[in-house]
This record gives structure tokens, sequence and C-alpha cells, in this order.
């Protein structure tokens, strides 16, 4: 959990962020998290604050709940190297500098939310995004430790009767929910989600958006646990998300197919607004196109 951001700045930078240290602060003090400044005097040789090493400044800080904002190269470096949570800070004083591989950089920190603080600190520590709640429901990426849940909803053979299965081998399947997560979430920010049951925490199934080689739009695709079916979470899933779409990722069109013979999901399709364009061949069976303007 986030509970401090640790900006470490260059002499320069410092001094104008000593000026916005308490915007920053009002910023993000509801989610009781604490914002620390601190100074690295740019010197040749060891990068050291107040004679001391950086070691030393970050003593009393914890590493698995702290991001820390950097705006000099070897500080960077030295972060990355020690596993610390680390945020590149551009400015018109380090543009042409060379930085080591951090996964985020900003420019202009004093205008970020929260938000922005919490969703990299989790990209950085492996930790899922929570997406979105509904009434009764949940939303959140997915885990390696889902897999489990989703070989249990995947069993049900009709689940699989109108759409692809699991691997056969869960190793294959854990592989896969890896790089997923790396390189869908951490690239588009969306991708097939957990649904989660607010009241029990169970996971119940899977919902969201992704792009399908050859189209231009995103897909919604969604898949409820059978013992949960019949109760409306499908409907209320997916409704939430074509929300999100619109709201948080600036969508104004989305895209669903089904299997022609599934006529539950055709029926749920038409329920939340889209409208049927086209079949579609495909490899083994024909699929339905719906688009619908949100």
């Amino acid at each position: 959990m986030l509970k401090c951001i640790l900006l470490l700045l260059s002499e320069y930078y410092y001094e104008i962020a000593v000026s916005h240290q308490n915007e920053i602060q009002e910023k993000v003090k509801k989610y009781e998290v604490q914002v620390a400044l601190r100074k690295i005097p740019e010197c040749a040789g060891e990068i050291k604050m107040e004679s001391e090493p950086v070691e030393v400044v970050l003593d009393g800080f914890c590493r698995e709940e702290t991001i820390v904002i950097a705006d000099l190269p070897e500080t960077v470096s030295m972060l990355l190297k020690a596993g610390w949570y680390v945020v590149i800070l551009y400015h018109e004083r380090n543009r042409n500098q060379t930085f080591g591989p951090a996964r985020y950089a900003v420019e202009d920190v004093f205008s970020l939310e929260y938000r922005s603080y919490e969703e990299a600190f989790k990209r950085l520590a492996g930790l899922p995004w929570d997406i979105l709640e509904t009434d009764r429901l949940k939303v959140r990426e997915s885990t390696v430790e889902d897999v489990d849940d989703f070989y249990r909803i995947y069993k049900e053979p009709s689940i699989t009767l109108y759409m692809e299965d699991l691997y056969q081998e869960k190793e294959a399947e854990h592989a896969y929910m890896k790089a997923y997560i790396d390189q869908i979430y951490g690239f588009y920010g969306y991708g097939l989600w957990t649904v989660v049951l607010k009241k029990t925490g169970q996971v119940i199934g899977r919902a969201g958006l992704s792009i399908r080689e050859g189209y231009d739009l995103p897909e919604l695709g969604f898949v409820i646990d059978a013992a949960y079916q019949n109760q409306g979470y499908g409907f209320e899933v997916c409704e939430g998300i074509l929300a999100y779409a619109k709201a948080e990722l600036a969508f104004d069109m989305v895209q669903a197919l089904t299997d022609a013979r599934n006529l539950i999901s055709r029926h749920l399709l038409e329920k939340l607004g889209f409208v049927f364009r086209k079949d579609v061949p495909g490899a083994d069976r024909t699929y339905q196109l719906f688009t619908v303007k949100i």
C-alpha cells in the first residue's frame, strides 16, 4: 500500500518543489499519504546529501510503501538497483541526460492527483489496479493468483461452448497471465479484468476491453461463473465497463463479437444497447459483430 511520496531532487529542482510541497500534500492527504522532500546536491563522484550517502537519506522510509520521484540519473540508477519504485522527473535542466530503465516519468509533478501516484506505485510493485465498482461487484486487474479461480469457472462445459478454453497446463496459463499483466495492462492500461463479488470477495468471472487483431474498435468481453448466472451480474458489470470506457478511456464506440449460436450473450448485448452489424466468418464458427455508441 502506498504510504509515502518521496521527492529526491537536485538542488535546482528542490528549491522549486519547496514552494509546492503543501500543494502536493493537499492532493493526497485524505488518503493518509505522506509527502517528503529531500535535496541531493549535484557534485562529482558519489551523490551525497549534506555529506551523507543517499542510502542514509533513505533511512526511515519503507521501500515497499514508498514511491520515489527523482531527477538525477545517478540517483535513479542507484534506486533502481536497490529495488525502489522510481519515477523520473523531467525538467529543463535534465532533458538531455541519460536515465536508467525506469518505467515511468513525469514532467509536472505538481499537477498529479493521488490516482496517478497510486497507479504508478501499483504497477511498479506488481499490484493490480482497481478499475471500478458497481452496487454488487468490484472489477480489478487480474493476477496470477486468479488463475485457480479461472480454472474453476472454465471447467463448466457451458462456459467454453462458445469461447476458447484456458491452457491445459496451468503453468502455461500462469506464464500467459504474467505476460498479459506486463504487456497488455502495462501498455494499454486496460484489458480483460477480474470480476469479484464485493460481499464475499469471491471471483465470479472476467470482463473487460481488448483490441482484436484486424479491428479498430475496443471489444467488450465477459464471462460469468455458471453458479452466478441469471442474477444480473453480467449486465451489471458490462454496463459499468461501458461507462468506464467512456469516462476514463474516452472511447465513444465499442464492439462485441459473439458466437452466432449464443443467444444468451446476444440478448445481453441488445439489452446493453448493442446493434447487430454483420456476420463474421471464423476458423470454426460464425461470429456476429455488434457495436454500441457510448
